[in-house]
Protein backbone atom coordinates (compact mmCIF):
# COMPACT_ATOMS: atom_id res chain seq x y z
CA UNK A 1 0.00 0.00 0.00
CA UNK A 2 1.42 3.18 -1.04
CA UNK A 3 1.75 5.70 1.93
CA UNK A 4 1.86 9.22 1.32
CA UNK A 5 3.06 11.81 4.37
CA UNK A 6 1.14 15.03 3.18
CA UNK A 7 1.61 17.09 6.24
CA UNK A 8 5.88 17.99 6.35
CA UNK A 9 8.03 20.81 6.59
CA UNK A 10 11.67 21.30 5.24
CA UNK A 11 13.97 24.25 5.34
CA UNK A 12 17.28 24.86 3.03
CA UNK A 13 20.28 24.57 4.85
CA UNK A 14 22.27 27.25 3.63
CA UNK A 15 19.77 31.09 2.91
CA UNK A 16 20.89 34.33 3.41
CA UNK A 17 20.44 36.76 6.89
CA UNK A 18 17.64 38.22 4.89
CA UNK A 19 17.82 40.43 8.31
CA UNK A 20 21.14 41.68 7.24
CA UNK A 21 19.85 41.56 3.53
CA UNK A 22 16.94 43.60 3.70
CA UNK A 23 17.73 45.53 6.55
CA UNK A 24 15.59 45.12 9.08
CA UNK A 25 12.56 42.78 10.59
CA UNK A 26 13.44 39.29 11.98
CA UNK A 27 13.41 37.48 9.17
CA UNK A 28 14.36 33.36 10.13
CA UNK A 29 18.37 32.45 9.48
CA UNK A 30 20.34 29.76 10.22
CA UNK A 31 23.91 29.69 12.52
CA UNK A 32 25.60 26.17 12.96
CA UNK A 33 26.20 24.51 16.39
CA UNK A 34 29.29 22.18 16.84
CA UNK A 35 26.99 18.96 16.83
CA UNK A 36 25.74 19.47 13.51
CA UNK A 37 22.34 21.19 14.50
CA UNK A 38 21.25 24.55 13.56
CA UNK A 39 19.58 27.33 15.43
CA UNK A 40 16.94 29.08 14.04
CA UNK A 41 17.39 32.82 14.80
CA UNK A 42 14.37 35.26 14.54
CA UNK A 43 16.67 38.34 13.72
CA UNK A 44 19.13 38.30 16.97
CA UNK A 45 16.84 35.91 19.26
CA UNK A 46 16.83 32.53 19.66
CA UNK A 47 13.71 30.56 17.93
CA UNK A 48 13.87 27.13 17.41
CA UNK A 49 16.74 23.93 17.57
CA UNK A 50 16.50 22.03 14.63
CA UNK A 51 18.77 18.88 13.33
CA UNK A 52 19.71 17.64 10.13
CA UNK A 53 16.89 15.90 9.48
CA UNK A 54 15.01 19.32 8.59
CA UNK A 55 16.66 19.55 5.80
CA UNK A 56 18.87 16.63 4.71
CA UNK A 57 16.58 14.89 2.07
CA UNK A 58 18.27 11.84 1.88
CA UNK A 59 18.31 11.33 5.78
CA UNK A 60 14.32 12.76 5.49
CA UNK A 61 14.20 9.32 2.99
CA UNK A 62 15.66 6.53 5.60
CA UNK A 63 13.87 8.21 8.25
CA UNK A 64 10.35 7.77 7.03
CA UNK A 65 11.12 4.89 5.32
CA UNK A 66 11.27 3.04 8.79
CA UNK A 67 7.52 3.34 9.16
CA UNK A 68 6.67 2.44 5.54
CA UNK A 69 6.28 5.74 4.21
CA UNK A 70 7.22 6.07 0.16
CA UNK A 71 6.12 9.81 -0.24
CA UNK A 72 6.75 13.16 1.70
CA UNK A 73 4.42 16.16 0.64
CA UNK A 74 7.35 19.16 2.20
CA UNK A 75 6.65 22.63 2.06
CA UNK A 76 8.04 25.51 4.97
CA UNK A 77 8.07 26.07 8.37
CA UNK A 78 5.34 28.31 8.84
CA UNK A 79 7.22 30.94 10.46
CA UNK A 80 8.73 31.65 6.97
CA UNK A 81 5.78 33.00 5.75
CA UNK A 82 6.63 36.43 6.91
CA UNK A 83 3.80 38.50 5.69
CA UNK A 84 5.08 41.08 8.08
CA UNK A 85 7.58 42.09 5.23
CA UNK A 86 7.78 44.57 2.66
CA UNK A 87 5.92 42.22 -0.04
CA UNK A 88 9.40 42.65 -2.66
CA UNK A 89 11.28 41.12 0.09
CA UNK A 90 8.95 38.69 1.14
CA UNK A 91 8.18 37.62 -2.47
CA UNK A 92 12.44 37.33 -2.95
CA UNK A 93 12.23 34.54 -0.31
CA UNK A 94 9.49 32.99 -0.67
CA UNK A 95 10.73 32.31 -4.60
CA UNK A 96 14.10 31.12 -2.76
CA UNK A 97 12.11 28.33 -0.75
CA UNK A 98 10.16 27.62 -3.16
CA UNK A 99 13.44 26.95 -6.10
CA UNK A 100 14.28 25.10 -3.20
CA UNK A 101 11.49 22.85 -2.95
CA UNK A 102 10.96 22.40 -6.74
CA UNK A 103 14.64 21.16 -7.02
CA UNK A 104 14.03 18.55 -4.44
CA UNK A 105 10.63 17.31 -6.12
CA UNK A 106 12.67 17.23 -9.64
CA UNK A 107 15.88 15.52 -7.83
CA UNK A 108 13.61 12.65 -6.44
CA UNK A 109 10.37 12.73 -7.84
CA UNK A 110 9.16 9.85 -6.45
CA UNK A 111 10.11 10.88 -2.85
CA UNK A 112 8.73 14.30 -2.30
CA UNK A 113 5.75 16.27 -3.48
CA UNK A 114 6.18 20.15 -3.32
CA UNK A 115 3.95 22.65 -1.97
CA UNK A 116 5.06 26.36 -2.37
CA UNK A 117 4.63 29.55 0.20
CA UNK A 118 3.74 33.00 -1.28
CA UNK A 119 3.30 36.87 -0.16
CA UNK A 120 -0.40 36.64 0.95
CA UNK A 121 0.84 40.73 1.96
CA UNK A 122 0.13 40.92 -1.68
CA UNK A 123 -2.38 40.18 -4.17
CA UNK A 124 -0.56 40.45 -7.45
CA UNK A 125 2.65 39.61 -6.29
CA UNK A 126 0.74 36.49 -4.94
CA UNK A 127 -1.10 35.61 -8.47
CA UNK A 128 2.49 36.27 -9.83
CA UNK A 129 4.44 33.43 -7.48
CA UNK A 130 1.21 31.02 -8.20
CA UNK A 131 1.76 30.91 -11.82
CA UNK A 132 5.74 30.54 -11.41
CA UNK A 133 4.55 27.73 -9.11
CA UNK A 134 3.03 25.97 -11.45
CA UNK A 135 5.37 26.40 -14.01
CA UNK A 136 8.56 24.98 -11.49
CA UNK A 137 6.14 21.70 -10.91
CA UNK A 138 4.83 22.69 -7.14
CA UNK A 139 1.27 21.25 -6.72
CA UNK A 140 -0.06 23.54 -4.51
CA UNK A 141 0.19 26.15 -1.42
CA UNK A 142 0.52 26.26 1.70
CA UNK A 143 -0.90 29.55 4.07
CA UNK A 144 -1.03 30.84 7.45
CA UNK A 145 -5.09 30.88 9.10
CA UNK A 146 -4.32 34.73 9.24
CA UNK A 147 -2.28 37.40 7.33
CA UNK A 148 -1.31 39.87 9.65
CA UNK A 149 -4.60 38.98 11.97
CA UNK A 150 -6.85 39.23 9.05
CA UNK A 151 -9.29 36.34 8.14
CA UNK A 152 -8.90 34.61 4.58
CA UNK A 153 -12.38 35.83 3.98
CA UNK A 154 -11.38 39.20 3.37
CA UNK A 155 -12.44 40.45 0.01
CA UNK A 156 -8.41 41.31 -0.78
CA UNK A 157 -7.76 37.77 -0.19
CA UNK A 158 -9.94 36.11 -2.94
CA UNK A 159 -8.53 36.80 -6.05
CA UNK A 160 -5.78 34.39 -4.72
CA UNK A 161 -7.77 31.47 -4.12
CA UNK A 162 -9.61 32.54 -7.24
CA UNK A 163 -6.10 31.84 -9.37
CA UNK A 164 -5.34 28.86 -7.39
CA UNK A 165 -8.88 27.43 -7.80
CA UNK A 166 -8.16 28.23 -11.67
CA UNK A 167 -4.33 26.78 -12.03
CA UNK A 168 -5.66 23.65 -10.06
CA UNK A 169 -3.20 24.61 -7.12
CA UNK A 170 -4.13 23.28 -4.13
CA UNK A 171 -4.43 24.91 -0.50
CA UNK A 172 -2.96 23.85 2.78
CA UNK A 173 -4.05 25.82 5.70
CA UNK A 174 -1.68 26.26 8.63
CA UNK A 175 -1.62 27.87 12.00
CA UNK A 176 0.46 30.41 12.86
CA UNK A 177 0.84 33.47 14.66
CA UNK A 178 -1.73 32.05 17.21
CA UNK A 179 -4.43 34.37 18.55
CA UNK A 180 -3.54 35.14 22.23
CA UNK A 181 -0.01 34.18 22.05
CA UNK A 182 1.52 36.71 24.65
CA UNK A 183 -1.38 36.46 27.04
CA UNK A 184 -0.71 32.08 27.09
CA UNK A 185 3.07 31.67 26.61
CA UNK A 186 3.43 29.56 29.73
CA UNK A 187 2.10 25.80 29.37
CA UNK A 188 3.22 25.69 25.57
CA UNK A 189 0.12 27.11 25.26
CA UNK A 190 0.17 28.73 22.07
CA UNK A 191 0.99 25.23 20.40
CA UNK A 192 -1.67 23.58 22.63
CA UNK A 193 -4.68 25.91 22.42
CA UNK A 194 -4.03 28.51 20.01
CA UNK A 195 -3.09 26.65 17.04
CA UNK A 196 -6.69 24.69 17.01
CA UNK A 197 -8.56 27.66 17.50
CA UNK A 198 -6.62 29.45 14.88
CA UNK A 199 -7.66 26.28 12.00
CA UNK A 200 -10.97 26.64 13.20
CA UNK A 201 -10.62 30.61 12.86
CA UNK A 202 -9.26 29.75 9.02
CA UNK A 203 -12.41 27.24 8.11
CA UNK A 204 -14.76 29.21 9.89
CA UNK A 205 -13.57 32.34 7.84
CA UNK A 206 -13.56 30.86 4.49
CA UNK A 207 -17.32 28.92 5.32
CA UNK A 208 -18.88 32.36 6.17
CA UNK A 209 -17.56 34.11 4.12
CA UNK A 210 -18.66 32.26 1.10
CA UNK A 211 -15.03 31.34 -0.28
CA UNK A 212 -15.72 28.05 -0.64
CA UNK A 213 -19.34 28.43 -1.50
CA UNK A 214 -17.76 30.44 -4.32
CA UNK A 215 -15.34 28.58 -5.76
CA UNK A 216 -16.48 24.65 -5.31
CA UNK A 217 -13.08 23.39 -7.41
CA UNK A 218 -11.12 24.89 -5.03
CA UNK A 219 -8.94 22.07 -2.95
CA UNK A 220 -8.41 23.27 0.51
CA UNK A 221 -7.29 21.33 3.66
CA UNK A 222 -7.00 22.22 7.32
CA UNK A 223 -4.29 21.30 8.99
CA UNK A 224 -4.01 19.23 12.17
CA UNK A 225 -7.40 17.10 11.29
CA UNK A 226 -8.77 20.61 11.21
CA UNK A 227 -8.43 21.71 14.42
CA UNK A 228 -11.27 22.61 16.49
CA UNK A 229 -13.73 23.21 14.03
CA UNK A 230 -15.16 19.86 13.83
CA UNK A 231 -14.83 18.99 17.09
CA UNK A 232 -17.19 21.86 17.92
CA UNK A 233 -19.41 22.25 14.81
CA UNK A 234 -22.13 21.48 16.50
CA UNK A 235 -21.85 24.85 18.54
CA UNK A 236 -20.74 26.85 15.85
CA UNK A 237 -24.06 25.14 13.55
CA UNK A 238 -26.36 26.61 16.30
CA UNK A 239 -24.62 30.16 16.59
CA UNK A 240 -25.36 30.36 12.53
CA UNK A 241 -29.37 28.94 13.41
CA UNK A 242 -29.61 31.38 16.22
CA UNK A 243 -28.10 34.41 15.21
CA UNK A 244 -28.00 34.62 11.41
CA UNK A 245 -27.51 38.41 11.65
CA UNK A 246 -24.33 37.95 12.91
CA UNK A 247 -23.47 34.42 11.63
CA UNK A 248 -25.21 34.36 8.05
CA UNK A 249 -24.42 37.70 6.79
CA UNK A 250 -22.26 36.54 3.74
CA UNK A 251 -22.56 33.11 3.01
CA UNK A 252 -26.56 31.94 3.78
CA UNK A 253 -25.88 28.09 3.46
CA UNK A 254 -25.71 26.13 6.90
CA UNK A 255 -21.63 25.41 7.84
CA UNK A 256 -22.66 21.69 8.35
CA UNK A 257 -23.25 21.17 4.27
CA UNK A 258 -19.13 21.86 3.56
CA UNK A 259 -18.62 18.86 5.77
CA UNK A 260 -16.80 16.58 3.39
CA UNK A 261 -15.89 18.92 0.94
CA UNK A 262 -12.57 20.17 2.25
CA UNK A 263 -10.08 17.76 3.52
CA UNK A 264 -8.03 17.46 7.02
CA UNK A 265 -5.51 15.67 7.93
CA UNK A 266 -5.04 12.72 9.97
CA UNK A 267 -3.00 14.70 12.93
CA UNK A 268 -5.45 13.60 15.90
CA UNK A 269 -2.83 11.55 18.42
CA UNK A 270 -5.53 9.75 19.19
CA UNK A 271 -7.81 6.84 17.26
CA UNK A 272 -11.15 7.84 18.81
CA UNK A 273 -10.81 11.63 17.48
CA UNK A 274 -10.24 10.26 14.17
CA UNK A 275 -13.17 8.31 14.32
CA UNK A 276 -15.25 11.00 14.91
CA UNK A 277 -13.75 13.15 12.00
CA UNK A 278 -13.62 10.25 9.74
CA UNK A 279 -17.39 9.56 10.92
CA UNK A 280 -17.87 12.85 9.50
CA UNK A 281 -15.50 13.24 6.72
CA UNK A 282 -15.22 10.02 5.17
CA UNK A 283 -12.20 8.31 4.88
CA UNK A 284 -11.96 10.00 1.20
CA UNK A 285 -11.41 13.45 3.04
CA UNK A 286 -8.94 12.72 5.75
CA UNK A 287 -5.25 12.12 4.40
CA UNK A 288 -2.30 10.98 6.22
CA UNK A 289 -0.32 13.59 8.08
CA UNK A 290 2.66 14.06 10.45
CA UNK A 291 4.10 17.52 10.74
CA UNK A 292 7.11 15.95 10.67
CA UNK A 293 10.02 16.24 11.60
CA UNK A 294 8.43 18.68 14.77
CA UNK A 295 8.32 16.77 18.22
CA UNK A 296 4.18 17.64 18.58
CA UNK A 297 3.71 16.10 14.99
CA UNK A 298 3.32 11.91 14.64
CA UNK A 299 6.78 10.98 14.02
CA UNK A 300 5.41 7.20 14.12
CA UNK A 301 3.40 8.56 10.35
CA UNK A 302 0.38 6.92 11.09
CA UNK A 303 1.41 4.12 13.23
CA UNK A 304 -1.82 4.58 15.55
CA UNK A 305 -3.54 4.15 12.43
CA UNK A 306 -2.34 0.91 11.42
CA UNK A 307 -2.87 -0.53 14.98
CA UNK A 308 -6.33 0.66 15.18
CA UNK A 309 -9.69 -1.33 13.77
CA UNK A 310 -10.33 0.53 10.53
CA UNK A 311 -10.69 -1.22 7.62
CA UNK A 312 -8.32 -1.81 4.94
CA UNK A 313 -10.16 0.25 2.43
CA UNK A 314 -10.03 3.47 5.30
CA UNK A 315 -6.23 2.99 5.80
CA UNK A 316 -5.57 3.17 1.66
CA UNK A 317 -7.97 5.80 1.61
CA UNK A 318 -5.87 7.76 4.39
CA UNK A 319 -2.74 6.82 3.67
CA UNK A 320 -2.55 7.78 -0.44
CA UNK A 321 -5.91 7.81 -2.14
CA UNK A 322 -7.36 11.24 -0.22
CA UNK A 323 -3.92 12.96 -0.56
CA UNK A 324 -3.63 11.91 -4.51
CA UNK A 325 -7.19 13.75 -5.17
CA UNK A 326 -6.32 16.65 -3.13
CA UNK A 327 -3.14 16.83 -4.89
CA UNK A 328 -4.98 15.86 -8.34
CA UNK A 329 -1.73 13.46 -9.01
CA UNK A 330 -1.80 9.77 -9.82
CA UNK A 331 -1.18 7.15 -8.55
CA UNK A 332 1.40 5.49 -11.55
CA UNK A 333 3.58 8.47 -10.57
CA UNK A 334 5.24 7.26 -7.54
CA UNK A 335 5.28 3.32 -8.22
Amino acid sequence: MLKIDMHTHILPRTMPNWTEKFGYGKFIHLESNPDGSANMMQGGNFFRRIVENCWDESLRIKEYEKFNTQVQVVCTIPVMFSYWANPKDCAELSRFLNDHIAELVQQYPKHYIGLGTIPMQDIDESIKELERIKSIGLVGIQIGSNINDKNLSEDEFFPIFEACSRLGLAVMIHPWQMMGFDSMKKYWLPWLVGMPAETSRAACSMIFGGVLERLPKLRVCFSHAGGSFLPTLGRIEHGFNCRPDLVAIDNQVNPREYVGKFWVDSITHDIDALKYILNMQGSKRVCLGSDYPFPLGDLEIGKFIEESDLSNTQIEYIFCNATLEWLDLDINNFL
